[in-house]
């Protein structure tokens, strides 16, 4: 541990892009480097402004719905996954479909469709319009329903009796999902829970490095945009810390007074953030000061995901 009176910040390890992001970015320019622009997006590709804002100026053309593509254009489906109903649009449209699902995300999907086709009523606990959410209640037409919060629990219609099941948005808060997850053990003894934890080994690694970092500092940055919730839950874990905790997604969003008098900076970057901008920041936060860089010790992440065979085939 080296002298809390030098100015110091603190690199949280593991930070910034997972497997994920990192594999549905490259799906984006891999296709326009073999189709040329433009390359149309649904939605964001990941919730990060600074990312999307790259592929935009590389010819990457991101749309809300797919009517907004033309006929038989190249459409890229962003990390958080979609549901059926897109897929059946993109293929009556004649759209040519790279997906950049992540993998981990599809996995909840087929677990889904596994629990209704075997007669569970399926409860998704997650945040009500994120497109993740959107994707994963959207596999099955009926038999899912949404958990936002513990009160929601109380609410369930169900006899304790019914055959009835959970899965989980990846990108919530461990720590919020154990609060669901107890109340709806305590209301359903029978609940069927996924056969592995369906918060990703990302989100995992990225708040237990917070909750390592948290302590050792005075104030916590985090990058990431205001759209990413895994980079929400960063920085709503470290202000539970008991840390000032802010988000920005660019060096121009960070204000002196944050600085002013503290010794030692913690800075983490949410899976969606790219390590250029989280540098980027760094230096920033120098401008205001000097102050030495320190990367902490952690998890190295080694996961990597394919891309579609379609893409590289």
């Amino acid at each position: 541990m080296s002298d809390f009176n030098n100015p110091e910040i603190l690199m949280a390890q593991p930070r910034g892009f997972c497997a994920g992001v990192d594999r549905a970015i490259n799906i984006v320019n891999e296709a326009l480097i073999r189709f040329g622009a433009p390359i149309y997006v649904r939605h964001e590709i990941v919730h990060n402004a600074y990312v999307v804002n790259e592929l935009r100026d590389k010819g990457a053309v991101f749309v809300d719905e797919l009517h907004e593509v033309p006929k038989g254009g190249i459409v890229v489906f962003s990390a958080h996954g979609v549901s059926q109903e897109v897929r059946k649009d993109a293929e009556a449209r004649g759209l040519q479909v790279y997906d950049a699902t992540c993998p981990l995300v599809t996995k909840v999907h087929l677990e889904v469709v596994k629990m209704c086709q075997d007669g569970f009523t399926v409860l998704m606990i997650g945040h009500a319009g994120h497109p993740e959410v959107e994707g994963t209640m959207g596999q099955v037409k009926e038999g899912v329903f949404l958990i936002e919060k513990v009160g929601d629990v109380g609410s369930l219609p169900f006899p304790p009796d019914e055959k009835i099941a959970f899965v989980t948005q990846t990108t919530l808060s461990v720590d919020e999902t154990k609060e669901i997850v107890d109340a709806l053990t305590m209301k359903f003894p029978n609940i069927v829970q996924p056969r592995k934890q369906d918060i990703c080994y990302a989100t995992q690694n990225r708040q237990d490095a917070v909750k390592f970092m948290a302590p050792q500092v005075e104030v916590v940055i985090v990058v990431g945009s205001a759209t990413s919730s895994n980079s929400n839950r960063l920085r709503e874990l470290s202000e539970k810390l008991g840390v000032p905790s802010y988000m920005v997604d660019s060096p121009d969003q960070l204000k002196s007074e944050w600085f002013a008098g503290k010794k030692r900076v913690g800075l983490t970057a949410g899976a969606s953030a790219p390590e250029s901008l989280a540098q980027s920041i760094v230096s920033r936060i120098q401008e205001f000061g000097p102050r030495h860089v320190r990367a902490l010790d952690g998890v190295v992440e080694e996961v990597t995901f394919s891309l579609p065979k379609n893409l590289i085939g």
